[in-house]
Formats: structure tokens, sequence, C-alpha cells
């Protein structure tokens, strides 16, 4: 990958840190460098996205097509760090660049071949406004810069300011997402595939509740995203 004059020149004056070790990127590193990339629990669902412990949470539920997960999530390792600091420092740009990231690697296994459009896990307008930014978006975003597909971020609506979903039981889960999304725009959706993005994946319930939303334009398909799958 070639290196413009101009971030050679940045790297210069402002150089750019690793968001995991701290240290100094080189000028063909974006985000992570080499050796911290290589240490991420990768899971590599993409090169059997139809069947993976992450498809398996959506099989006979909604019509699935394929699902991916960059890596592994468990709370609290340095992975995870990268997560938080996405979601509580106000660091978009990590979204960006894992998004990314992401689509490099799936792209040439066939991941996004027959998708129509990308579709973010959509927040609340409080919660937007607490964070700052919508950090689904923001791995849309890397992933459309990649990939050339369309996002589809007005389609659909959050309506509740649900309580977090980090400690309550897979029960306690489903019950959290009822009536959680409201469809704005069914004529969009219709007879489409859609990529589904979201950070983490646990249990697929807040996934599965914006599929059965999306669902009521008819003849929509879905393929899912996610930067960590949380292994129960």
């Amino acid at each position: 990958m070639k290196t413009s004059f101009w971030t050679r020149t940045f790297d210069l004056i402002a150089p750019r840190l690793c968001a995991m070790c701290g240290c100094r990127l080189s000028a063909g590193e974006s985000l992570l460098c080499a050796a911290c990339h290589m240490q991420l629990p990768r899971t590599h669902f993409e090169t059997c996205a139809a069947d993976n412990e992450m498809a398996r949470l959506f099989w006979g539920l909604v019509p699935l097509e394929r699902a991916a997960a960059y890596m592994y999530y468990s709370p609290h390792s340095v992975a995870a760090q990268l997560v938080y600091d996405l979601k509580y420092h106000y660091q978009p740009a990590i979204g960006y660049h894992i998004g990314r990231i992401m689509a490099r690697s799936w792209l040439p296994e066939g991941f996004f071949q027959g998708i129509d459009a990308i579709v973010p896990m959509p927040l609340t307008r409080l919660r937007r406004w607490r964070r700052g930014y919508n950090q689904s978006d923001m791995i849309a975003r890397g992933m459309a810069d990649v990939c050339r597909l369309p996002i589809y971020n007005k389609v659909v609506r959050r309506v509740t300011f649900d309580v977090s979903q980090t400690q309550l039981s897979h029960w306690q889960r489903l019950q959290n997402t009822e009536g959680v999304f409201r469809l704005l725009r069914p004529d969009a959706v219709s007879g489409r595939h859609l990529l589904l993005v979201d950070d983490i994946v646990t249990t697929g319930a807040t996934l599965r509740s914006l599929a059965d939303t999306l669902l009521q334009a008819g003849g929509v398909t879905f393929s899912v995203a996610t930067i960590g799958f949380t292994k129960t």
C-alpha cells in the first residue's frame, strides 16, 4: 500500500500511536501496530460464514445468509479495551478503522457478495447525544469505504432507551429487546439483502429484534457483522 506524502509528513509532526500498546505506528499501519494486530483473538468466521458459532444464534429465527465477528470478545481483555474506548472514551476513529480492517480481511472470502446495503445498529437519540456518535455507524462507514455498499441509517429507529444488556441473563436480554425498534422506510429495504452491523454480539437478542422489525417490509434477508463475539 502506497503512503501519501502528507501522511508521512503528519506522522513526523504528530506521530500516530497504536490503540493497544501506544507504540508509534509505521506509515503503512492504521489503528494497530502489526504486533498487536497479530495478538487479536481472531475468530476467522468469515471463512465459513454460513455455519459458525455466531451464525447459529440466528438459525431458524431470521433468514440469515452469513455472519462473522472479527475477534472473540472477553471483558477486561486487552482487545476488549478497543471496544470500550470506542463506546465510552469518545474515540470514533477506532470504529472506522476496525470497519476497514474487517472489510479488507473479509472481502477476499466473498463475505459481501449479494449484499445490497449496510444497516448499523441504531441508538436512541438520547444515547447518541450522550456518546456523541453511534459506534455502529462508524464501523459501517469503515466497511462501506472498502466494500462500496450504501449505508441505510435512517430506515429504522430505536424508540426505547433500554438498560444495558451486559449484566442480563439470556431471557432478560430477550425481554429487554421487545418493541425496541420501529420501521421507518419499508420501501427502502423490501426485498433486500441487508448487512446488520453492531459492535459486540453475545446472545444475538438485539440483532434478532432489529431483523424482526426489518422483516415487516417483506422479502428481507440478512447477514451480520460485528467486531466481537462473546463466548457464553
